[in-house]
């Protein structure tokens, strides 16, 4: 394993947002940070600002650079930080998008172990993450009960051997 894909390497090993996107795999989890040391709990207001630039989410999208209109935009990637809801509801979904220009580091928490299976929706050159889950029959589960369009699963693991595309009408 190189060492900026190890959580417990030294600060050195933080990745900028361009190594993100070459080659961080979806379903990674991602520490982001700029650097900054934690205000005091008393501090409610540089506390909020602080969290907004320092905190963790899963990789669920990654879109390349392209051109419009004779200008240039970078390449992104998105994060999702969280589901909020109740009763089992989920009524809010927190994704948070980067350039690959962001000022911020991110670090490798966590990535998918060889054998799970990423629920993925694709449409085009787009892909997101809709589900990481252990193995295909929990992802088959999930799949069940939440309906996308254009949903394949990935094995992790298996990603050089090709993409088991599980197809579903719209």
């Amino acid at each position: 394993m190189s060492t900026f894909l190890n959580p417990s390497a030294p600060a050195a090993s933080a990745l900028d947002g361009h190594a993100v996107v070459a080659a961080i795999p979806l379903g990674a989890l991602l520490r982001f940070f700029d650097g900054s040391p934690r205000p005091p709990e008393r501090f409610r207001r540089k506390l909020s600002a602080w969290k907004n630039r320092n905190d963790t989410g899963r990789l669920v999208q990654k879109t390349a650079a392209c051109t419009l209109g004779g200008s240039t935009f970078p390449a992104t990637f998105m994060l999702h930080l969280g589901d909020f809801g109740s009763n089992g509801v989920i009524l809010v979904i927190v994704n948070r998008g980067f350039q690959v220009t962001t000022d911020l580091r991110f670090e490798v928490m966590e990535l998918p172990a060889p054998g799970m299976v990423r629920v993925l929706t694709r449409d085009g050159d787009r892909e997101e993450l809709r589900h990481l889950a252990p193995d295909m029959a929990a992802a088959e589960e999930w799949m069940s009960r939440n309906r996308y369009s254009n949903m394949v699963v990935e094995v992790v693991g298996e990603e050089k051997a090709g993409d088991a595309l599980i197809g579903r009408a719209a």
